[in-house]
């Protein structure tokens, strides 16, 4: 079972991805925005953190540079789930430091399938 942190401000968008990956026998843990989303990394043992772009209080992208900053905390992955899907948009995420990318929103039969490639092996 992995240990699994979804940070969205969309109250909806968060129950969804926590219950998908319920469902598929994974722990969640929820945060409403970047600041505390990094309050959780430096607190709790993380698997994966799925993160928002676009967040109030600190946006998605800063909160990844500080977690990937941090030395306690720049082993987990942080994957980039959001709707604004520009083109090019995957590549730049990607480059600034993302493990990875998933539209929203997400699909309930394939998500947890599609995070697995983020989880640790074994």
């Amino acid at each position: 079972m992995s240990r699994i942190l979804v940070v969205d401000d969309n109250v909806l968008n968060l129950q969804l991805a926590c219950i998908t990956l319920e469902m598929a026998g994974h722990e969640t843990l929820g945060a409403s925005d970047g600041r505390k989303a990094i309050e959780v990394a430096e607190s709790e043992p993380l698997d994966l953190i799925l993160m928002d772009l676009r967040m109030p209080v600190m946006d998605g992208k800063h909160a990844m540079k500080h977690i990937k900053a941090n030395e306690r905390t720049r082993h987990i992955p942080v994957v980039a789930l959001t709707a604004s899907a520009m083109k090019g948009e995957r590549e730049l995420l990607l480059a600034s430091g993302f493990d990875g990318y998933i539209d929203k929103p997400i699909d309930v039969n394939s998500f947890a399938h599609t995070i697995a490639e983020f989880l640790p092996k074994g």
